[in-house]
């Protein structure tokens, strides 16, 4: 770690973890206003995966120029969509 952090003033991470056990953030809260905004609604789930399924999932992926994920999402909603039970829920 080269720079200077803005607060601290440390060049490593063992300086900065001192720093802030010796510190509060409301010490520094005057510095800078912050906004942001937060989307409560957008959740994700996380599903273990066998490592052989996995690994064909990534291969097939790649081919199809997309991530893991979209391809694992876009196949999970067409069984989904096909499924008798979907309308239930």
């Amino acid at each position: 770690m080269s720079a200077k952090t803005s607060i601290s003033k440390s060049n490593t991470y063992q300086d900065i973890g001192a720093f802030w056990d010796e510190h509060d953030a409301t010490d520094f809260g005057g510095q800078t206003e912050v906004e942001f905004d937060v989307n409560i609604q957008s959740q994700r789930r996380y599903y273990s995966l066998d490592k052989h399924l996995a690994l064909k999932l990534r291969r097939i992926a790649r081919a199809r120029g997309i991530s893991e994920e979209t391809l694992l999402n876009m196949w999970v909603q067409e069984k989904v969509s096909q499924s008798k039970d979907a309308d239930q829920s």
